[in-house]
């Protein structure tokens, strides 16, 4: 299979934008129409969670490159969410998108390796078939190779969060540690990975999880680690504007993938669309807002220059 970035690069090119939509079902937000009468049905909850995860991709596939399925809100289901997320992710695939599975995973030794063997790459060998896989730096150098390694074998990438979005996240990854936080010296590795699994357009298959709510850090982290593509949450619904990520591309446009989750599948319950669509037109209230998006990254940063060259 060709190198992760190539094909990720080639996506964002072929859309013109570089929008990443996250796929965050949550019982409360789900339209009204896909809601289960009883709350403690967990097979039918997670039927709901497939027929809206794959409504929200057949909007938007035509729109953008990359999907990015939280495994979280499918564990919480048992086993109907879990053969729910393997039939979203799949039906992403038929629809051409690439699948950041957003797992956060890592552990030591075999277990590294099982994570990263599982869930990287297509299936087979991949039991999930995810093209990327979010991973979690607190274990170490050691910890990261099975993923470096699979990766490489199997043309999947992996992101390593170096600094999160949320707010609680600077007490550790802010800590002085000689001379600098903390966050950069995660950010020093994961530039050399990626200098290790370069593709054809000087990006590695190794990137990193740097949020839009600390803009002053992205662009500090853009200019370290040139060859880490770039994964920002915090878009949106958890306050990061197009301003604010514009320091995640490099002079081309390219580098980043900007997601928004909340802000795009719920848009039925904004108020700038509720009165519009509401929750029986909520498909229309995904194309709306993630036609919004494209537009506003495209107006405020260098992503502005993929367009000129999209179809």
């Amino acid at each position: 299979m060709d190198h992760f970035t190539d094909r990720l690069i080639a996506g964002i090119r072929r859309c013109g934008n570089p929008v990443l939509v996250g796929l965050d079902p949550r019982p409360g937000d789900l339209p009204g129409p896909l809601r289960p009468q009883d709350s403690g049905d967990l097979p039918a909850w997670a039927q709901a969670y497939q027929q809206f995860c794959c409504g929200v991709i057949d909007v938007i596939a035509p729109l953008v490159a990359v999907i990015k399925p939280q495994a979280a809100f499918f564990e919480q289901l048992g086993p109907a969410g879990m053969a729910a997320l393997a039939r979203v992710m799949d039906h992403g695939r038929q629809k051409g998108l690439l699948v950041i599975l957003d797992g956060k995973r890592n552990d030591i030794g075999s277990t590294a390796t099982a994570y990263a063997q599982g869930y990287l790459g297509t299936i087979p060998p991949s039991g999930w078939g995810a093209d990327a896989l979010t991973v979690s730096p607190y274990l170490g150098e050691d910890s990261l190779e099975p993923f470096v390694q699979t990766a490489q074998a199997r043309g999947a990438g992996v992101f390593v969060l170096v600094k999160t979005s949320n707010p609680g996240g600077k007490r550790f990854q802010d800590l002085q540690v000689e001379g600098r936080p903390l966050y950069a010296h995660v950010g020093q590795l994961v530039e050399s990975l990626a200098v290790r699994t370069l593709g054809r357009n000087d990006y590695g298959a190794i990137g990193a999880v740097v949020g839009a709510t600390y803009p002053a850090q992205l662009g500090e982290l853009r200019a370290v680690l040139p060859h880490c593509w770039f994964l920002v949450p915090g878009y949106g619904a958890q306050g990061g504007a197009a301003a604010d990520v514009a320091g995640a591309f490099d002079a081309r446009g390219l580098g980043a993938i900007v997601n928004s989750s909340r802000g795009i599948i719920f848009a039925h319950d904004r108020p700038e669309y509720r009165q519009t669509y509401g929750p029986r037109r909520w498909q229309e209230a995904v194309e709306a807002a993630t036609r919004a998006m494209i537009g506003e990254l495209q107006a405020a940063t260098p992503a502005g220059r993929l367009s000129e060259g999209s179809g």
